[in-house]
């Protein structure tokens, strides 16, 4: 009966462990016992408020946070202590002139809670940072809303990624936020999808003449999913940064969320957990 049966292997599980041990020449490496069991990507996900035109991407922040937990990596949500450079009224599309919040503070929304300063990030904890979207990454993570080119990025965001560069770990970026690679990584390949607006669908396509400006390389890519794997995000492999459309198309919301998908697997691939 099972309840026989568990009781028995309960009573005699430490010395089916050390019988394993010593009879398999790999150790218990290759069975399925806490000591075998390889540690899982741990990833940094770094937030810049909440609400598509003055922080984070919120749809964009859960389809990376869904991907990851699907792909068994564990979460750890970051974001600057900073001011917000300005609080939008979502219902208005308009500046809420009165109003004045706390990048972090906000952030918190989006993480329930879990959530550390971004001056706290380091690499040593972590194998890989992964940035979403939102104007908050061109507002609040840098100033490229207002300076275009010219912008400059805040210092604990440049920091990070200089140091998971320097480390050789990867970093995902999608939607607008592949501009803070394109200028703080001199080089890095990126993508933000498509380079002429092409009647509305890529709203935002002028954002690829100004990452070529800021001394990164565009990649042409699609934002809907297709047959060929991964094909929707752009890795480049020699610096490790994957990137991927996301709100840059306007497009159906599970494209979004599978260019999304396709962009954490390889970030996830790239860690080599």
């Amino acid at each position: 009966p099972a309840p026989r049966t568990a009781a028995m292997l309960a009573s005699r599980g430490p010395a089916l462990c050390t019988a394993l041990r010593r009879a398999t020449p790999g150790g218990l490496a290759s069975f399925h016992c806490s000591a075998g069991r390889r540690r899982p990507a741990r990833v940094a996900v770094v937030l810049s408020g909440c609400g598509v035109y003055d922080g984070t991407e919120i749809h964009e922040a859960s389809a990376i946070l869904v991907h990851l937990s699907r792909g068994g990596a564990e979460v750890q949500m970051y974001a600057p202590d900073v001011p917000q450079m300005h609080v939008i009224d979502h219902s208005k599309g308009q500046p809420a002139e009165a109003e004045s919040r706390n990048v972090l503070v906000e952030s918190a929304r989006i993480a329930r809670g879990k959530i550390a300063s971004l001056a706290k990030l380091t690499t040593a904890d972590h194998d890989a940072v992964i940035f979403p979207g939102g104007f908050g990454a061109a507002k609040n993570l840098s100033t490229f809303a207002v300076d275009g080119k010219d912008c400059k990025v805040n210092r604990e965001v440049e920091r990070v990624l200089k140091d998971f560069h320097k480390a050789g770990k990867p970093i995902g970026l999608c939607c607008i936020s592949p501009v803070l690679a394109a200028k703080v990584l001199s080089g890095a390949e990126v993508t933000v999808g498509h380079e002429e607006e092409e009647g509305g669908k890529w709203p935002y396509a002028g954002t690829a003449g100004a990452i070529k400006e800021l001394g990164g390389k565009h990649c042409v890519k699609e934002a809907v999913f297709s047959l060929t794997p991964f094909h929707e995000a752009h890795v480049d492999t020699k610096n490790k940064v994957v990137t991927t459309p996301a709100f840059m198309c306007e497009t159906e919301l599970h494209n979004i969320f599978d260019g999304i998908g396709a962009m954490v697997k390889n970030v996830l691939k790239l860690t080599g957990k």
